[in-house]
């Protein structure tokens, strides 16, 4: 007989274990097992009844610190006006460093802000015996777009399959399937949705097939160039056009300077292979994507970003920001959850027709901070600042 070696099981009411009774059994449960006793961790306002499809085996909430940045003037086409951002972080000095360059964006008469395109997708791979089958198949199934096209959209009522990218490797042939999601991230739409796509097909091919639902091209959850390139999630691209006399007003810094020290920072970017040749993009995304709700873990892809600045022949800076795998939702996921919905009503962004206008508001912020952090550096006030304001030891 083998000897269960593994621990006592966390407890689980089979019936409802989303109450405050299954709850208060976790939590005597850890107390026993490790001889803590949570007192902060039970303290929220969270309805253990909306957590279901969120979370399971819950024991309370992990509370990050939530600051306010703003205003930030965004002339978007979606998001026009002031905003106030709510950020939830533990670092010192991120808050305050936002709202900084969210006052040089607005003194500079704000930020302007254009959502490209937007898609999420599925990347089934295809198997065959040989290269030759696998291509013949990619002929089959652009001739069959239509057909395939349906059989996706059948499971969902928001999302659109806009179109597939083909990859010849091997025998395999790998698909890149692209959706229109509506206001959701939209993953698990796409996934369910492709999954019929691919059954139609093995329905239909007349040949030998066999598929795996996900051959990783998609990316989920990590940084590739595929989605530099192709964009996953909403490709945006944030720009503004800083004036000499008032960066150097503000910031001591000039914008000769700055510029030259994009140009260092570009260089050595691209040295070390990063996936972002701006400052700290995941700094905001991070921030925000916990205030309201988002996947934390689409960070990952979310934080990728192509900087261009160009220094005008009057000395005033033009810089930009182009996020090409922005992530983000306004309804589904973590979105309802009482903290997160109200952070994201706070924005005028909760629920549906929002997204667009969303993800403007998260690029705008994105470009504060890289201002913000880029004329610290140069005008010698970066340490300073951390000094002052961002150390918290126990």
């Amino acid at each position: 007989m083998t000897q269960d070696t593994r621990g006592p099981s966390i407890p689980r009411d089979k019936a409802d274990n989303f109450t405050q009774g299954a709850i208060q059994s976790r939590l005597d449960f850890i107390q026993a097992q490790t001889g803590t006793a949570l007192k902060h961790v039970p303290q929220t306002s969270q309805d253990p009844a909306q957590l279901p499809g969120n979370l399971e085996n819950p024991i309370g909430a992990a509370q990050v610190p939530l600051g306010l940045a703003g205003p930030i003037r965004i002339n978007g086409e979606h998001a026009q006006g002031d905003f106030y951002v709510p950020l939830a972080t533990t670092e010192g000095t991120l808050v305050a460093s936002y709202s900084r360059g969210m006052r040089i964006l607005s003194e500079a008469g704000g930020v302007k802000t254009t959502v490209v395109e937007r898609y999420m997708q599925r990347a089934p791979v295809f198997h065959f015996a040989d290269a030759r089958a696998a291509r013949a198949f990619r002929d089959w199934f652009k001739a069959n777009w239509l057909e395939i096209k349906a059989a996706a959209e059948s499971t969902t009522r928001s999302g659109k399959l806009s179109h597939v990218e083909h990859y010849g490797l091997a025998k395999m042939h790998y698909t890149r399937f692209n959706y229109t999601t509506g206001d959701a991230a939209g993953q698990n739409m796409c996934g369910k949705a492709t999954d019929a796509a691919c059954k139609w097909i093995m329905a239909h091919y007349e040949a030998d097939i066999r598929y795996t639902l996900s051959g990783a091209i998609d990316t989920d959850k990590k940084h590739s160039q595929l989605n530099t390139i192709h964009s996953r999630g909403a490709r945006v691209v944030a720009e503004v056009t800083l004036p000499r006399d008032l960066v150097l007003k503000m910031t001591r810094a000039d914008t000769r300077d700055l510029y030259r020290a994009r140009q260092v920072s570009m260089m050595g970017g691209m040295h070390a292979g990063t996936s972002n040749n701006g400052v700290h993009a995941a700094n905001a995304l991070a921030a925000i994507f916990i205030a309201t709700g988002q996947d934390a873990a689409n960070v990952a892809e979310s934080q990728a970003g192509l900087t261009y600045v160009e220094l005008l022949e009057n000395g005033d800076l033009y810089w930009s920001i182009t996020l090409p795998s922005l992530i983000v939702a306004t309804y589904g996921g973590g979105t309802g959850l009482a903290t997160q919905r109200e952070c994201l009503e706070m924005l005028d962004c909760y629920g549906s027709g929002k997204v667009a206008k969303f993800c403007e508001i998260v690029a705008g912020t994105v470009l504060a901070g890289e201002i913000s952090l880029a004329t610290a550096v140069v005008s010698d006030e970066w340490v300073e600042s951390h000094d002052a304001h961002g150390r918290n030891r126990p």
